[in-house]
């Protein structure tokens, strides 16, 4: 857990309102009459670009700033990577913050209309327009409403001038030119409305009672972004377009466009777009408190079957005003420091044997710009957060009655040293959005956007000044001491005792008396020789793409592709054979607890030695089951590939197995089957594998008992053989030079004893089945009784026919925005409606087309009615060469820019030898996409999609059981 986790982790989870993306219910209290007042009359200063002058920062020369004579602001920034591509972004100053009683709800409401009608774009064309140009709905057209602002978001797959003039036109549209007709304003309700229901969870209601205890009478408190069904019900389009145009003034905007376009072009296109929107008075102040700094000794208890237990102890105090400057950063620096030191004492203390938590976390958050929350967080295992609380409080004080370690200090800076230096060197290549972040923190918190080279010679000059003493200091400057902190408990079972059991607990941790932590000592790595490196026995290269294939004596193989996409970065990818085709009927979790084979450690490290061991170093270890394969994914940079793959290597010849990794993968158990059935949705997902494979236990979740069974013996007796001899492929992609890379795999992977040539076929254990039962299958949920959630799924077949494989595909982006146009648009039913194609490539024959929707319980046979329309139409038409292109264009950018990351080349160089076919299959893939007709796309619908073959299931409430109307 990071510095300032828990109030941003509040805030996250209610902040972000999109078209898209999650939502978060408001509370129905009663606002104070100091609420009622927060909006004040007082217009808002006109922002400029003074902060760039007031900070002694050194600023980034490539950003260029402008404001035009009516007060909007914009940020351009030239960059090329992705080469070809660009941003372009909206923020508007207003969000939930700035409406009145009568108004919530209504920044989000707005940023929907945004997309449904304005004085050029006719309603439910600018979607449309988009995806004719390649945008899909959701991944590049999207928007979202926080409590302080609201951002328009257009990402732009290929920097055409007249695309740019599209985008830049459908800004100012939003920004001057809305119509909001009062049709309109009803059918978005309903979406709304939807989009409230969906996101009414258990964990919204936990927050709500948390900001509820925590900050009672803020402001914010009262301005969760979604709003109240009263307020929400209330509008009209002349309400919307009242708060609109009160908030939507040029004084009040910013543009920013970064991407691969000469800067005079954009700032050109910008004045001409926005240089004739008319300045308009400046909207009220707003004010998100107030903060009751002086509140204490006050204790909440909070109980949800599906919570997991935590505990949290935390105190407010003011805003410190920081503006920026490199002092600022500086002491930032020293408290990024202690707040690390102190987590790493708490993650150490989570990884023993016998832990006394799960987790644990303490940080310094701001409350907007008017409170900042200290907090210590204790994630435990039922029951034990009297353990949990006693040993983190004892930490907590530990720390700043004693400070800090020359040796704790020194590996920080190692790790800030490296995180920087890493920066630096692939400031050339950094992604568009690295820039918007930038930008944005310009303009929200007036922080100056620097180079990478300028912060790392900042940093180096300023380490003499990093001591113990220093770090204490800036830290206990910032801290709010935990002195009768307010205490909130949440979990599935109350604390015997009550309220006073959780104060008396921390009273007495209080009490306990303290003795200073010894210095850890520090290993140096073990597995730097592997023994003889392997020998090279063949070396090919691919003229078209430069993808070269190495084999090794041992048999491992290794497939390299050189890039300058991303400088001083390489991926890299291990894949072993076996997965989950090591699972049968009669052990179907036998590779279940692989992915937490890291926090076993390694057989002469454990992971928390290998923490220190690896500070400074760019070096990960990560591993999964996927279905053939066991597969270990990193990003490092070129100075630490070697270090990189001895780990990797080491990880798969002598993993740790420690009783630490089974305690991890033990503690999460609970909480996910207290969870599963808390939503539709992860009720769905729970019962789904079993449902379509006739209760296959290799499919079918299993009890919670067999999973508390699973040991790291019993995993090693299932995976062991194949860590040791089978078939390896090691893809690296990046930043490198290849012969010390190939030098660094001969004398990792390949200094190991022979493995298996080739990846097992398994061919007997390729069989999935698929339900022949069409009725219809109801379960239940625990969720809120208008929650409900409908799923079709159809089989399909398996990936081996390139052509009915990218067909399928098609098919899932039609049905999608057929499914939005009618569930979401028209019936105002479902927020988010959804299609998947997955047509297997592991599975024989087997594949699935799948359609979703999450509606109001009582909307349930209106639901199934329009989805088996739509379906039915798509078996019996030929879709309309609109609806094809807007759903092919977006895939066919897609082919276009596939090849300018790293994770793009990744997908083609990871089985190159083993799977050279998926090479030419991208390919061949845009030519065979441009090819599919309407004809093709009705035949293959005919062939797998008609309602009839589907199964269908439904999630409703526990005590539901029909959805007849």
């Amino acid at each position: 857990m990071k510095r300032g986790m828990k109030i941003r982790a509040l805030l996250s989870a209610a902040l972000f309102l999109s078209i898209t993306a999650a939502c978060a219910p408001a509370s129905g209290r009663v606002e104070s009459a100091a609420t009622q007042q927060a909006i004040a009359s007082t217009p808002r200063p006109l922002p400029d670009w003074s902060a760039l002058e007031k900070s002694d920062v050194p600023r980034d020369p490539a950003f260029h700033y402008g404001q035009l004579p009516n007060g909007m602001r914009y940020i351009v920034r030239q960059n090329a990577t992705p080469k070809g591509t660009a941003i372009v972004r909206m923020q508007v100053e207003s969000g939930s913050l700035s409406e009145s009683d009568a108004e919530r709800g209504y920044a989000h409401f707005v940023e929907h209309m945004a997309f449904n009608g304005s004085t050029h774009v006719p309603e439910g064309e600018m979607i449309k327009l988009l995806e004719r140009e390649g945008l899909a709905f959701g991944p590049d057209t999207n928007a979202f409403t926080s409590f302080e602002q609201t951002r328009y978001k257009l990402d732009l797959p290929r920097t055409d001038p007249a695309l740019l003039d599209t985008a830049l036109m459908l800004m100012r549209e939003t920004a001057s030119e809305l119509t909001m007709s009062d049709d309109a304003v009803e059918r978005e309700r309903g979406v709304i409305l939807a989009e409230k229901r969906d996101r009414n969870t258990y964990a919204m209601r936990e927050l709500e009672d948390e900001l509820a205890f925590s900050t009672p009478g803020a402001h914010f408190v009262e301005r969760l972004p979604i709003g109240t069904e009263e307020t929400l019900n209330a509008a009209t389009g002349a309400k919307l377009r009242a708060f609109w145009s009160r908030e939507y003034v040029p004084g009040n905007t910013t543009v920013v466009v970064i991407g691969d376009f000469p800067v005079a072009d954009v700032e050109a296109a910008i004045a001409r777009h926005f240089a004739d929107w008319q300045p308009a008075p400046m909207p009220g102040t707003i004010h998100a408190g107030p903060v009751p700094y002086g509140r204490k000794a006050q204790t909440d208890i909070y109980i949800d079957p599906a919570l997991s237990e935590r505990v949290t102890a935390f105190r407010h105090g003011k805003w410190q005003e920081e503006p920026d400057s490199i002092a600022t950063r500086q002491r930032a620096v020293l408290k990024q420091i202690g707040y690390d030191i102190i987590n790493r004492r708490l993650k150490r203390l989570a990884r023993q044997a016998d832990a006394p938590y799960q987790d644990a976390g303490f940080g310094t958050g701001d409350i907007f710009k008017v409170g900042r929350t200290t907090n210590l967080i204790i994630d435990t295992s039922d029951g034990g957060w009297e353990k949990g609380l006693r040993a983190a409080a004892r930490e907590y004080r530990r720390a700043l009655a004693f400070g800090f370690t020359q040796g704790e200090v020194d590996e920080q800076i190692t790790r800030i040293r490296t995180a920087t230096q890493d920066l630096s060197a692939a400031a050339d290549t950094r992604n568009h959005r690295d820039f918007e972040g930038m930008a944005f923190d310009l303009v929200e918190n007036e922080k100056v956007p620097s180079t990478p080279q300028s912060a790392l010679e900042r940093f180096e000059s300023f380490v003499p000044q990093i001591t113990p003493e220093s770090v204490l200091a800036a830290l206990t400057w910032e801290v709010v001491p935990l002195e009768q902190p307010l205490l909130r408990f949440q979990g599935r079972n109350a604390p015997a005792g009550g309220e006073d059991a959780v104060r008396n607990v921390w009273k007495a941790a209080m009490a306990e008396k303290l003795e200073q932590r010894a210095e850890s000592t520090t290993t140096s790595f073990a597995y730097d020789n592997f023994g003889a490196p392997g020998a090279v026995i063949s070396d090919e290269t691919r003229d078209d793409l430069g993808i070269r294939t190495i084999r090794f004596a041992n048999g491992v193989r290794l497939n390299l592709k050189n890039t300058t996409l991303e400088r001083d970065r390489v991926q890299v990818r291990v894949n072993i054979d076996g997965g989950k085709m090591l699972d049968t009927q009669e052990n179907p979790l036998a590779t279940d607890m692989t992915y937490v084979l890291p926090r076993g450690g390694l057989g002469q490290h454990s992971e928390d030695e290998l923490d220190t061991i690896l500070a400074g170093h760019s070096v990960s270890l990560s591993v999964r089951a996927d279905t053939d394969t066991f597969a270990m994914s990193a990003q490092t940079t070129p100075r630490d590939l070697l270090l990189q793959l001895q780990v990797l290597a080491a990880s798969v010849s002598d993993p740790g197995y420690r009783i630490e990794g089974e305690q991890n993968f033990r503690r999460g158990i609970s909480n996910y089957f207290a969870q599963k059935d808390a939503t539709p949705n992860s009720a769905l997902s729970a019962a789904m594998g079993g449902i379509l494979s006739d209760n296959d236990p290799r499919f079918t979740l299993q009890p919670e008992a067999d999973y508390r069974a699973l040991t790291f013996a019993g995993l090693k007796d299932a995976i062991g053989e194949r860590l040791a001899h089978g078939a390896v492929e090691i893809a690296l992609v990046g930043d490198m030079d290849e012969n010390a890379a190939i030098a660094a795999v001969a004398a990792t992977f390949g200094a190991l004893p022979p493995r298996e040539a080739d990846f097992r076929p398994y061919d007997e254990r390729r069989d999935r089945p698929f339900t022949a039962d069409r009725s219809e299958r109801v379960i239940h949920h625990g969720g809120l009784a208008d929650q409900a959630a409908v799923r079709y799924i159809w089989p399909t077949r398996d990936d081996s026919d390139p052509v009915e494989t990218i067909t399928l595909e098609l098919l899932e982006k039609i049905v999608k925005l057929q499914l939005t146009d009618t569930l979401r648009e028209k019936l105002g039913e479902a927020y988010s409606p959804g299609a998947a194609s997955d047509a297997s490539h592991d599975w024989k024959g087997y594949g699935t087309f799948m359609v979703a929707a999450s509606v109001d319980t009582s909307a349930v046979p209106a639901t199934e009615a329009a989805i088996r329309d739509v379906m039915t139409t798509l078996t019996t038409e030929p879709v309309s060469a609109d609806l094809l292109q807007r759903a092919r264009q977006p895939m066919l950018e897609r082919y276009d820019n596939a090849l300018k990351t790293n994770g793009g080349w990744m997908a083609l160089v990871v089985s190159a030898q083993s799977e050279p076919d998926r090479i030419e299959r991208f390919l061949k893939g845009k030519a065979r996409l441009e090819a599919i007709t309407p004809d093709q796309l009705l035949a293959m619908a005919k062939r797998y999609l008609t309602p009839d073959k589907a199964v269908e299931v439904i999630a409703l409430p526990e005590g539901v059981s029909t959805t007849a109307p």
